[in-house]
């Protein structure tokens, strides 16, 4: 299995630009919040408690998470609580409804973070990597943490490893990137 810092790097490298990380920070919640709808609509009873496929995938990706990280993990499993807790709210309204709130920010989602893929000039990783849609909410959470002065070193070596994938591809550093790089 790969490292964090393995599948950071590689996600990194499709996300330099300052606008295309921002975008993120609200398109990735979109999508995972919409795709838990769905999940969320068939219930089963268990034991005396409410059951639905939601739970079994988010605590797989959790599960993940905490593999790769367990301080990162630990705060995934507060956001995709609160995600899953939510999704779980517009499972209960009518289908219609539902169905309306799912497509709504599962199109925005994407509709926002291609928008951020314009200003990186480069297509989203998960083109190159369908796994990478895993990586996306644990990599916007080591932002967060990086952007709070956090986890500094990490932040180091990704960005470096970024920057030399970006090159070995073809790809310069966007122009924004200067607020991203690593600080000496």
């Amino acid at each position: 299995m790969k490292t964090l810092e393995d599948q950071m790097s590689f996600y990194a490298a499709y996300h330099q630009d300052a606008r295309n990380k921002l975008t993120h920070f609200f398109g990735v919640p979109a999508i995972v919040f919409a795709i838990m709808i769905p999940l969320s609509w068939p219930r089963f009873d268990a034991f005396g408690f409410g059951f639905t496929p939601a739970v079994p995938v988010m605590l797989t990706i959790l599960v993940y998470y905490l593999v790769l990280d367990l301080a990162l993990g630990a705060g995934m499993i507060v956001v995709l609580g609160a995600l899953l807790y939510a999704a779980d709210a517009v499972a209960e309204l009518p289908l219609m409804q539902g169905l309306a709130w799912f497509v709504a920010f599962f199109v925005g989602g994407w509709i926002v973070q291609l928008i951020g893929h314009v200003f990186e000039g480069r297509r989203p990783a998960l083109a190159d990597n369908l796994f990478q849609i895993f990586v996306a909410p644990i990599f916007l959470a080591a932002e967060a943490c990086f952007l709070l002065g956090a986890r500094k070193a990490l932040e180091e070596r990704v960005n470096r490893r970024a920057r030399e994938m970006r090159a070995a591809a073809g790809f310069a550093a966007p122009e924004s990137s200067a607020s991203v790089q690593p600080r000496a």
